[in-house]
C-alpha cells in the first residue's frame, strides 16, 4: 500500500499523506514483531520468527514451529529509488524523524536513510536487518528444512523427526511435518497451509529477494543451498527458487510431470498429458498437485516467473531498477535495439 501511495503521489500530492500513514503502520508493526522478549516474534537464539501465543492472563509464549511465519517477514521490504524520494519529500523527512524518535526500532529494522543508501543510491524499508536476513536465509535455503527440489516448503522438514508439542491448559497440541493434506481440522481441514509448497508465498519471497538485490547488488552473497559452499547473489537465489518451482510442471528424466504424481491418465494419455493444470498447492516431497486444480489466480503466476527470469539477467534488473523490471514495452524496445 505504501508503494501504491508513492506512485499515486507523483500525480496527486494528496496521496503523500497516505504514504506517511503506511510508513507509520510499518514502524509500529516492526516494533511489535521485532521485540526479543517473550512478547516479540523474533527469537535471537534461533535466528527466526515464531508465532506468539497470548494467554488470557496477559502472558505470552513463543510457539517454536519453523513455518512460513518465520519467512514472511522478509516480504515486508521495499526499495526506494532516488526519484521516488523526490516525489514525496515530506514523507521522507517525516519518516526519518520518526526513526530518530524511535532508536529502539533502528537496531532491528534494516538501516536506511543518508549514509545507508545501497546500489544506485537506493534506500530500503525492510522489517529485517542484514544480520537477521542472513540468519533467516540460512534456514530457508537449507534442503533439510525449507528448500525442496521444487520450491520452498511451508513448514520445515526438521519437524518430520522433531514434532513440535505444546501443552495449553492441560491439552497437548502437536505439529508434525505433513507434506500433503492436513490430518487435523486445526488449519482448515483438507487445506493445509503449513507443510506443502504454495505458489503465492514462494512468489512473495522471490519478490522480496529481488528487492534486496536491488539494494545490495552483488555485495550480498549467501550459500545456496546452505552447506553447499556455492555462493549466490540474491538475484541468483531468486532464480534458483523459480527454476525449482518450474520443475513441478516439466517432464523429468523418465518423461513424467511431477505435478501429476501417480495419476496415470494425466501422465500418459495423449489427450491429457500436455494440458497442464494449476493446482492449489503441491506435495512437499513428491510435488504432486493437490487441492483445487484450477488455481490460475495464484499458481498461474509461474508463467510470469518463467517470463521474468527467461528474459532478464541480474545486471539488467540492477541497472533498470523498479521502473524497468516489469516494463515490458521498454524491455522489448531494448531487445529490438540489440538486433
Amino acid at each position: 500500500m505504501a508503494e501504491i501511495s508513492v506512485e499515486l503521489a507523483a500525480n496527486d500530492p494528496f496521496y503523500e499523506d497516505m504514504a506517511i500513514k503506511f510508513a507509520d503502520h510499518f514502524f509500529w508493526i516492526a516494533h511489535a514483531m521485532n521485540q526479543t522478549g517473550p512478547e516479540g516474534m523474533w527469537d535471537e537464539e534461533d535466528g527466526f520468527y515464531y508465532d506468539v501465543l497470548r494467554r488470557p492472563d496477559g502472558s505470552a509464549q513463543r510457539l517454536k514451529v519453523r513455518s512460513m511465519v518465520g519467512l514472511l517477514p522478509l516480504c515486508a521490504t521495499t526499495v526506494i529509488e532516488p526519484w521516488q524520494r523526490e516525489w514525496v519529500p515530506r514523507a521522507v523527512e517525516i519518516m526519518f524523524e520518526r526513526l530518530r524518535r524511535m532508536p529502539e526500532l533502528i537496531d532491528s529494522i534494516h538501516a536506511t536513510g543518508p549514509g545507508h543508501f545501497g546500489y544506485g543510491e537506493r534506500g530500503i524499508l525492510a522489517l529485517v536487518n542484514e544480520n537477521r536476513l542472513r540468519r533467516i536465509l540460512t534456514r530457508m535455503l537449507d534442503e533439510n528444512e525449507f528448500l525442496s527440489p521444487y520450491g520452498l516448503r511451508a513448514l520445515s522438514k526438521y519437524h518430520d523427526e522433531h514434532p513440535y508439542v505444546v501443552n495449553v491448559e492441560g491439552q497437548e497440541y502437536r505439529v508434525n511435518y505433513l507434506p500433503a493434506e492436513s490430518d487435523t481440522g486445526m488449519f482448515g481441514g483438507n487445506s493445509n497451509w503449513r507443510e506443502p509448497i504454495w505458489m503465492p508465498v514462494n512468489t512473495l519471497l522471490i519478490r522480496a529477494l529481488l528487492q534486496f538485490y536491488l539494494y545490495y547488488g552483488d555485495k550480498f552473497k549467501i550459500e545456496c543451498p546452505t552447506g553447499s559452499g556455492k555462493l549466490m547473489n540474491l538475484f541468483e537465489v531468486a532464480r534458483e527458487i523459480a527454476n525449482r518451482l518450474e520443475r513441478i510442471f516439466l517432464r523429468d528424466k523418465s518423461g513424467r510431470r511431477p505435478v501429476y504424481g501417480g495419476t496415470e491418465k494425466f501422465q500418459t494419455d495423449p489427450q491429457w498429458k500436455d494440458y497442464l493444470l494449476f493446482f492449489e498447492y503441491f506435495h512437499g516431497d513428491n510435488r504432486a498437485g493437490l487441492g483445487a486444480s484450477h488455481q490460475t489466480g495464484w499458481t498461474g503466476v509461474i508463467a510470469k516467473l518463467i517470463e521474468l527470469f527467461g528474459r532478464m539477467e541480474g545486471q539488467h534488473i540492477l541497472e533498470a531498477g523498479r521502473a524497468g523490471v516489469f516494463a515490458k514495452e521498454q524491455n522489448e524496445e531494448v531487445e529490438r535495439a540489440a538486433f
